[in-house]
């Protein structure tokens, strides 16, 4: 086994998706046509999205489930996978005295449940078949390393010639425990002390099963997938996905711009206190967006000199003037054009949006807010013509109770989508899609009727 680490990153993430670029670009080496991306279900597959685009590789998720000795079930003694894969460690059965009865009933259930997980995730889709072909395992980190360990057998049961498994971090000594399961290890850091993967995450909150299933679609229809691994690769490539600087107000804020072929219209993205053009929530709902035919922007409203001014980041009138500013400098981009536009908002961020919305001039074909504090952009409330929804959590009741009082000095039409179950952040399994979901069916639905884009008042 080959053992590959780096320290670079041992001061941590943003989130997953940082995580995968920072991994994709020391795996760039091994793109190759017989190279398969494997991520492990949930949170892996976050990381394994940026690693595969980096690479030209066809993304998939490996299912495996643990067959755990009866009165030990922490104790593994073999794993399965789909398409009949299995992997049994016959001296852990001999040490445990596992009957055969005992083994049969543990695999059943185990092969129930990973039938459940397959049908949930793939859908449609039909598992690449890693025959003759390299397995590139990616998780966002191993803390016991049981699971991948399961995976990395798995795949070699599934008929994969080679395994590599490669995690941003990792224990140390996680090199021994994979020595006889994997042809590569590739770790970007083995900090110490290590309590947990989350540790060294910014940004940890759970992977949805929606998030895993988008994600699987998203990279299915790249262009760039290999031809006959997975359905949509037919779909149109983006005609723009750019790291950007966006010129405003005597600044340049860093940004990133997403442009699918055919736009029926873009969205600039103001995130919420405390975030940045790096969230994982707002990205999120960037692609449900964009696998909608929908443009996107998301940026940062201030300079890293400005966010250590604390009072800046609650300066709803700057930030709505960066907004103003962004959209001005969005008009002089190659693909953005003359395309509707719309803004999409998130705690601060929407009354920041609802402030830039009702500038005389603005033009603003739709808004959208998700757990929003709109009643923060005062009187600008009341010059808000462009239709807008307002996203809340039903368990969010003061921000509902804010969203609700907004909604009535709001000039133009206004919808409230209440998303069940869902808090202030959307944390809970499900929400954030849903949220998503909703903000896909307004843009979709308003900027088509909106003007197109023209300069918006001063900033």
């Amino acid at each position: 086994m080959t053992w590959i680490g780096f320290e670079e990153a041992a001061l941590g993430f943003i989130d997953r998706a940082d995580a995968g670029r920072h991994l994709a670009e020391r795996l760039r080496a091994y793109a190759g046509p017989d190279v398969v991306v494997l991520g492990l279900p949930r949170g892996g597959v976050p990381v394994a999205c940026e690693v595969a685009g980096a690479l030209g590789a066809p993304l998939d998720v490996i299912i495996v489930r643990k067959l755990g000795v009866p009165f030990q079930p922490e104790l593994a003694m073999g794993a399965i996978g789909e398409g009949g894969a299995r992997t049994i460690n016959d001296e852990v059965v001999r040490a445990a005295q596992v009957t055969s009865d005992e083994m049969a009933a543990v695999e059943a259930a185990e092969r129930r449940e990973l039938e459940r997980r397959a049908e949930r995730f793939r859908s449609e889709r039909v598992r690449i078949d890693l025959s003759g072909r390299t397995a590139l395992i990616v998780d966002d980190g191993i803390a016991t390393g049981s699971t991948a360990r399961a995976a990395c057998q798995v795949a070699r049961a599934q008929g994969a010639t080679r395994v590599i498994l490669a995690v941003p971090v990792a224990p140390v000594g996680a090199r021994e425990r994979f020595a006889a399961d994997v042809d590569e290890f590739v770790v970007l850091a083995t900090p110490e002390p290590f309590h947990a993967v989350g540790q060294f995450y910014a940004d940890f909150s759970q992977v949805s099963d929606e998030e895993v299933m988008d994600l699987l679609a998203r990279s299915a229809g790249r262009p760039d997938a290999a031809p006959g691994d997975a359905t949509g690769a037919g779909d149109d490539p983006p005609i723009r996905s750019d790291d950007v600087d966006v010129s405003t107000d005597a600044v340049t804020l860093a940004g990133h711009l997403e442009i699918p072929e055919q736009p029926i219209g873009i969205v600039l993205f103001a995130h919420g206190s405390g975030s940045s053009r790096h969230s994982s929530r707002n990205r999120y709902v960037a692609s449900v967006l964009n696998a909608a035919g929908i443009g996107t922007l998301l940026f940062d409203l201030l300079t890293s000199e400005e966010e250590t001014e604390r009072s800046n980041v609650f300066d709803v009138e700057l930030l709505a003037r960066r907004l103003i500013g962004a959209t001005n400098w969005l008009r002089g981009e190659p693909g953005a054009g003359q395309l509707p536009i719309g803004y999409f908002g998130a705690s601060t961020g929407a009354a920041a949006a609802l402030w830039a919305a009702g500038e005389p001039g603005g033009q603003i074909a739709a808004v959208v807010s998700r757990g929003g504090r709109p009643d923060l952009a005062g009187a600008h409330l009341g010059m808000v013509v462009a239709p807008t929804l307002l996203i809340v959590g039903s368990r969010d009741g003061v921000v509902l109770d804010l969203n609700r009082a907004a909604a009535s000095q709001m000039r133009g039409e206004t919808e409230i989508a209440i998303i069940p179950g869902a808090t202030h952040l959307f944390e809970e399994p499900g929400t954030l899609h849903e949220a998503a979901v909703a903000a896909r069916d307004w843009f979709t639905r308003q900027l088509p009727r909106g003007a197109p884009l023209t300069t918006p008042a001063s900033s």
